[in-house]
């Protein structure tokens, strides 16, 4: 890494540790909850083991299949690839896979388990209302999340969430052969309703664990390494204020397999209403927005345009990337 790179430590690995600790603890919970049979306890360790190893080897793979993201290639995305190629020399790092997700809800993350098994994606809704210039203080903030070691942790959390989640049904299929014969139809009829029941609170539980994963310090983080390493903070911050309205112009629909990935990305890419707000992994934007112009000042940066000053957030450039750079 160049000399003004700097890297945030956030304990990652004992994260990572934490989040398989709680896994084998919530499969060990619903196998008590479905009678804490000897004869299941084999299928629950298999699945156990099965989530372990999917979560860590396969976690890129799982984030990128949940948005339908699709490999591009280098001539179809040139100046992409060029951005990208770039940011990954300065940091004398690898350089991630590139992908796109076939959604209008402008967004973009990293994913992976470490640097060299990394891979970034944009939803070709970000290309089409940023310019090259935002693009690239969107991808120097997901290569930092890269660099970081905050892509395994997320990931691996987000791969677990949907695990945990499916995993609540189990006990509407195997609760009755858990219960000894002495167990009534009405018992065993009463636990189905009882796997019914937390299978619908297993899904906020998962969410629970992307929260923990992904704290709003590293965001703050990643857009302070990130700008360090374009050198450009109010490109990114123009970029945060275009993506927010896109994303309230154009939310996500907010299903179980979508909100596993959603803390990866740079904005929550759902519409934030009540106590979502409250319980977003995501900082709020103008708080992301005012740190950059601060970042900005000091490295005595001139305003992206007339309407991006140190005071004030405008719509950024006109012209977006898609009409520069991605060909679909």
């Amino acid at each position: 890494m160049n000399g003004k790179t700097q890297l945030h430590n956030h304990y990652n690995g004992l994260k990572t540790a934490l989040l398989f600790a709680i896994m084998w603890a919530i499969i060990m919970i619903i196998w008590w909850a479905t009678g804490a049979s000897v004869n299941t306890l084999g299928y629950y360790v298999i699945i156990g083991l099965g989530a372990s190893f999917v979560s860590y080897w396969f976690s890129d793979k799982l984030a990128i299949a949940s948005m339908h993201a699709q490999p591009v290639p280098e001539q179809q995305a040139p100046e992409l690839y060029r951005i990208v190629r770039e940011l990954s020399q300065k940091a004398d790092k690898p350089m991630p896979r590139i992908y796109v997700a076939p959604t209008s809800t402008p967004n973009a993350f990293a994913t992976g388990r470490n640097e060299r098994h990394a891979a970034v994606c944009c939803t070709q809704g970000i290309l089409q209302i940023l310019d090259e210039r935002e693009i690239r203080g969107v991808l120097g903030h997901e290569l930092m999340h890269v660099y970081n070691h905050d892509i395994r942790t997320s990931a691996i959390a987000g791969a677990m969430a949907t695990v945990i989640s499916y995993l609540g049904y189990s006990l509407m299929y195997f609760g009755n052969s858990t219960r000894s014969n002495r167990d009534s139809d009405n018992g065993a009829g009463a636990l189905g309703a009882v796997g019914a029941m937390l299978s619908v609170i297993l899904a906020p539980i998962a969410a629970s664990l992307i929260q923990m994963a992904i704290s709003r310090t590293r965001e703050y983080d990643a857009d302070e390494d990130g700008s360090a390493l374009t050198g450009d903070p109010l490109a990114l911050a123009s970029a945060l204020y275009k993506i927010e309205h896109g994303v309230a112009a154009n939310p996500m629909p907010p299903t179980a397999t979508d909100r596993s990935v959603a803390a990866m990305m740079i904005e929550s890419p759902f519409s934030a209403r009540g106590l979502s707000k409250m319980f977003s992994t995501h900082p709020p934007t103008a708080d992301r927005i005012a740190r950059l112009q601060q970042m900005a000042a000091a490295m005595g940066a001139p305003g992206v345009n007339a309407g991006m000053t140190t005071g004030e957030v405008g719509p950024g450039y006109a012209q977006p990337y898609s009409q520069t750079g991605y060909r679909r």
